[in-house]
């Protein structure tokens, strides 16, 4: 039996290196990951960590790096021993467009019915909604991530 995945694709107005620099320089994913700062250096094998507020919320090994068209990261959550999943695994695929850049992120590897993927099925389309309104416009989106969880957590 195969483990859910999860696949979620948008079109953004940019170039392929502005968007790779979205996705690996912690200044812009401070911008739209809602304060969440990525650190690493981004060569295969490196760990990478997010961190809001300087305490760590997801942390990983680089799988894949392939300047400016493709990168593959462990996922781990920070949280409690006792709350830790399996460790998945997102994949982000750059492809050009024109004047635009075709982004498809899957993440992969996960627990059917975890909190993991309850999270992401919500948090990654709010992600990827801030990521291309900061490129295309200048200004991420404004939006509470943690009570649009919880909202759906409590009609899921």
């Amino acid at each position: 039996m195969s483990k859910p995945e999860f696949v979620y694709t948008t079109y953004i107005e940019t170039s392929l290196e502005k968007l790779w620099q979205a996705l690996t320089d912690g200044d812009f994913t401070e911008r739209y990951w809602f304060g969440h700062r990525v650190r690493s250096d981004w060569t295969v094998g490196s760990p990478y960590q997010f961190a809001k507020q300087g305490a760590p919320t997801i942390e990983g090994k680089v799988l894949e790096a392939d300047p400016p068209r493709r990168l593959a990261y462990s996922w781990d959550s920070c949280s409690p021993a006792e709350k830790r999943e399996r460790t998945s695994r997102v994949t982000f695929q750059l492809e050009p467009h024109g004047k635009i850049v075709k982004l498809t992120v899957t993440h992969d590897d996960l627990d059917e019915g975890g909190v993991t993927l309850r999270n992401i099925s919500v948090g990654w389309p709010m992600v990827m909604a801030s990521l291309k309104s900061l490129l295309e416009t200048g200004r991420p989106i404004d939006i509470d991530p943690r009570s649009a969880v919880e909202r759906e957590a409590a009609c899921g």
